[in-house]
Order: C-alpha cells, then sequence, then structure tokens
C-alpha cells in the first residue's frame, strides 16, 4: 500500500507539472485530457481519477498562482509607495506574462472569467489597502475617482504597454508608475533642508 500510494502521489505531482506547462503555454480549450496525460505519463483515465476533470484540475493550478501573487503582494506596506510599485512591478516580471495569457481568454469559459474578476477584485481591495492611508489626505470629493485612477495606473496592462509594447526597463516602469501616482496624489517632492552656514 505504501509503494502504491507513492506512486499515485508521483502521479498526480506529475500531472499538475505538466498541466502547468500546458496551461501557461497553450488556451485553456486547446488543452485535452489527452495531451494532460501523454505529457504526465499516465492514462487519461488516471488523470480523470486523480482531479475529476481538466476543469478542476485548472481551477486548482489558478488557485496556487493566485495564492502565489497574493502572497507576493500583501507585503506591500500601506502608504509607502515605493516600496508598493517595487512590490507591484516584481510581480509583474515574474507572472505578468502568464497572467496576460489568462486575461486574454476570459471570453472564453466561465471558469476563466470567473477566476480573472477574483484577481480584479484583489487588484482593487489591494490598491486600496496600500494607499488608503494617502486618499485621505485628499478633499473626501476627489477620493473615489482618485481610487478609480490608481487602480488603472497599477493594473497589469500599464506595465505591459510600458515594459513589452514601449521597452522601457524595469527601473524606468517603475519610476513611471511612482510619477503617475504622485501626480494622482498630488505628491510634491521633499525639498531638501538648506545646508547650515
Amino acid at each position: 500500500m505504501g509503494a502504491r500510494a507513492e506512486a499515485a502521489q508521483a502521479n498526480g505531482e506529475r500531472i499538475l507539472s505538466h498541466a502547468r506547462d500546458l496551461f501557461r503555454e497553450r488556451p485553456y480549450d486547446q488543452v485535452s485530457l489527452e495531451a494532460l496525460a501523454a505529457a504526465a505519463g499516465v492514462t487519461v483515465r488516471t488523470v480523470i481519477r486523480r482531479f475529476g476533470s481538466k476543469e478542476h484540475l485548472f481551477v486548482i493550478i489558478a488557485g496556487e498562482r493566485a495564492r502565489e501573487i497574493r502572497s507576493q503582494r500583501d507585503h506591500a506596506v500601506p502608504g509607502d509607495v515605493r516600496g508598493a510599485v517595487r512590490t507591484l512591478v516584481e510581480g509583474y516580471e515574474t507572472r505578468g506574462d502568464e497572467v496576460l495569457h489568462l486575461l486574454a481568454q476570459e471570453p472564453r469559459g466561465e471558469t476563466i472569467a470567473e477566476g480573472v474578476q477574483s484577481g480584479r477584485s484583489y487588484h482593487q481591495s489591494w490598491v486600496a489597502r496600500v494607499f488608503s492611508p494617502l486618499l485621505v489626505q485628499l478633499p473626501a470629493a476627489q477620493q473615489g475617482r482618485r481610487l478609480a485612477q490608481l487602480t488603472a495606473v497599477t493594473d497589469i496592462y500599464i506595465w505591459k504597454v510600458l515594459r513589452r509594447d514601449l521597452g522601457l526597463s524595469r527601473r524606468e516602469v517603475e519610476a513611471s508608475l511612482r510619477e503617475l501616482i504622485d501626480k494622482i496624489l498630488e505628491l510634491r517632492p521633499v525639498t531638501p533642508p538648506a545646508p547650515d552656514d
């Protein structure tokens, strides 16, 4: 029984590993159970017995990715613009292309659409948490609009345009985002004190 359980565990890990690769490389509807099974060196029946369906396997992997992204981004300290931007861009550099691949498939199915919407909701709540200490310094009538602007300029598509389409370096992207955020929050550079005579 011990050897059988170990073999089943190994099969499950191999299926998950190959499924991660296939879902990252191909559109969801072009990943078949047959392809998953062949890549993992198991039968389709084994995949179904272990994970139930392709949809369930996708949900498991999407959940893993979401937890990794959130764990990394949750280190951002509220009110620290520089640190928040660094954390955000680090995540986009690590998983941005994979997330863009997923976003492009949103119209292809309810499961994907639900995952995408969950990611959007998380991003909105992250922006609100990180920037709320700075937003409260603005007139109340402006705060909702400024929060929407911050949500937009920190969105992955802005990173894509700056980094992938326009070819800015990571450092330039971070500087650009900070500049945009500072404008939205009406932050002014701190003037260093004059040297003592």
